[in-house]
């Protein structure tokens, strides 16, 4: 695994934890901070900013890679989510979100007391990506016997 170190872990998580200050929750009342390190070691935060129409709301993890996608960071090595409920792994379209930009990518998030680390790819099995895209290419028109 590609895991962080535990000190490297704790530094993406408090940056997350610090981007959560600047929240934008007034409907849910759910801070949400994310920060996305990218492999040159540049750290990007983002946090969750909701609308009135729910289904406008932006994701923390979503906003944090749209920041480092903005500013020319696209190879991504790990991602930290905090919320004060101490059980914020990323939701499913955050996590389709984020592997996007790579199946190994490092996902820091609190489960309890314990600080767990794991790869999108581990917390999305059987996922659809590019690969999924490419393999509609090679089948054009031709039908499928299930």
């Amino acid at each position: 695994m590609n895991y962080l170190t535990d000190t490297d872990a704790k530094k993406l998580f408090s940056a997350a934890i610090a981007a959560a200050e600047n929240t934008y929750s007034p409907y849910s009342h759910f801070p949400v901070g994310a920060a996305v390190l990218s492999a040159d070691g540049t750290i990007v935060p983002g946090t969750n900013v909701e609308n009135a129409s729910y289904g406008l709301t932006i994701c923390a993890e979503r906003t944090a890679l749209g920041h480092a996608v903005s500013i020319g960071k696209t190879d991504i090595k790990a991602i930290a989510v905090f919320c004060k409920t101490n059980s914020a792994a990323p939701c499913g379209a955050c996590r389709q979100f984020i592997l996007e930009f790579g199946s190994d990518i490092v996902v820091i998030f609190m489960h309890g007391e314990e600080l767990m680390q794991r790869t999108i790819g581990e917390l999305l099995p059987f996922a659809f990506t590019k690969a999924t895209m490419d393999q509609l290419e090679k089948v054009g028109d031709q039908e499928h016997n299930l």
